[in-house]
């Protein structure tokens, strides 16, 4: 009986030796198949495709841990009114509510990092678009600083904000131009404004993304042209850290993730672009644009067509869903150079308006103060109008 069972054992393990030999050996015969018979290169394949993922995950780890004494944490507080109850016998449900002072409380979080030796911090606008709150940075060790505002950007969800000291250790910036989707990308941020300094990898899923951003009620905030997308984790409070490359050079800014049903598909701006606004900072002391005033509809073939138009291209000056939604904002330099619901601005300064060519892009590239000669069809005739952008 006893010998009956070591039999069997013996038998079930060679069937179990067999079997995972076979699939072995499959494989390797595949391979052998794939480089004609060649035993020592298909060997070297195996190896080396080992050593790969070795090095990829090792330049993970290295640029994780050389980034994050970069990245910060910006906590958002602001006083925020106490109120008590009293009984009120006139009152329906019997008592009344007063104010009985105020007490200074986080209402938010995000991430930046830092550029500069002396300080200098990159985030996204819309974490420090609060005027009347107060920031802190806080880094990876722990250890806090008070944060001012120096500039945000009305294109860009881009601001700088600086802290006081030097010695700070600044990332790398590297260029958008050159990448190419598939090409892995590492994302550092303060998720959902508690868990500072969390790394995700992914990779780049697509490029030239043109999104509407939404705040965290879902509410439309503002077009964002030209984004990475990335299926690297951006959670809620990771907006503003880096998108860094394999190398740990930063290659965006993150800024959105796509509501709904989505998965991992988030968005950051290219960092040729923040570069452009460095180099505005470090000029004039600013980043602050001009603006047009005009709500608009960008033109081609196809809404030409729908809408028996005479025109493919431009920008046709429309209003909002909504009736505080005006079509031309009042007191605005379109405003004040008179234009008005359904002109088409064909032209600005000699630059043809198109869904490439946006009226956006252009007007971004211009400063407070400058005229441009704005090229508009009104009920087909074409005229010109000079107008003054200012801040608005």
């Amino acid at each position: 009986m006893k010998r009956s069972f070591i039999f069997g054992c013996v038998g079930i393990f060679l069937i179990l030796f067999s079997f995972g030999f076979g699939i072995a050996g499959g494989y390797i015969g595949t391979r052998l198949a794939a480089n004609n018979g060649n035993l020592d290169q298909t060997l070297r394949n195996i190896t080396n495709a080992n050593v790969e993922v070795l090095h990829e995950e090792s330049a993970i780890i290295d640029v994780a841990e050389k980034a994050s004494p970069s990245v910060v944490s910006i906590v958002i507080t602001k006083d925020v009114p106490l109120y008590d109850n009293y009984y009120d016998p006139y009152n329906f449900f019997g008592y009344g509510r007063e104010q009985v002072g105020s007490e200074e409380q986080q209402i938010g979080a995000g991430t930046g990092f830092i550029i500069t030796v002396d300080g200098l911090i990159i985030t996204n606008r819309h974490v420090v678009e609060d005027d009347e709150a107060s920031y802190t940075v806080i880094f990876s060790d722990g250890s806090k600083k008070e944060a001012k505002v120096l500039s945000k950007d009305t294109v860009l969800d881009i601001a700088f904000v600086k802290i006081e000291g030097s010695g700070y250790t600044p990332l790398t910036l590297g260029a958008s131009s050159e990448l190419r989707v598939g090409q892995t990308v590492i994302a550092i941020g303060n998720a959902l404004g508690e868990f500072s300094n969390t790394v995700s990898t992914g990779i780049i899923s697509g490029l030239q993304r043109d999104i509407v951003a939404t705040d965290s009620q879902g509410r439309s905030e503002e077009e964002l042209n030209g984004v990475i997308q990335t299926d690297a984790s951006i959670n809620s409070g990771n907006s503003g850290g880096p998108l860094l490359d394999i190398h740990g050079n930063v290659i965006g800014v993150n800024v959105a993730v796509a509501s709904g049903e989505a998965e991992n598909i988030g968005f950051a701006i290219p960092v040729d672009l923040v570069k452009d606004l460095i180099e505005r900072l470090n000029t004039d002391g600013t980043i602050e644009r001009p603006v047009l005033g005009v709500r608009y509809l960008l033109l081609d073939a196809d809404i030409q067509q729908r809408n028996n138009l005479a025109v493919d291209y431009g920008a046709l000056i429309v209003r909002g869903e909504t009736t505080k939604d005006l079509a031309v904002l009042p007191g605005s330099p379109a405003d004040k150079a008179g234009l008005r619901e359904n002109d088409i601005i064909l032209e600005i300064s000699g630059k043809k308006i198109t869904t490439d060519n946006t009226l956006q892009y252009i007007i971004q590239n211009y400063k407070i103060n400058d005229t441009v000669t704005l090229k508009i069809l009104r009920q087909g005739n074409e005229s010109e109008v000079s107008v003054k952008l200012e801040k608005f």
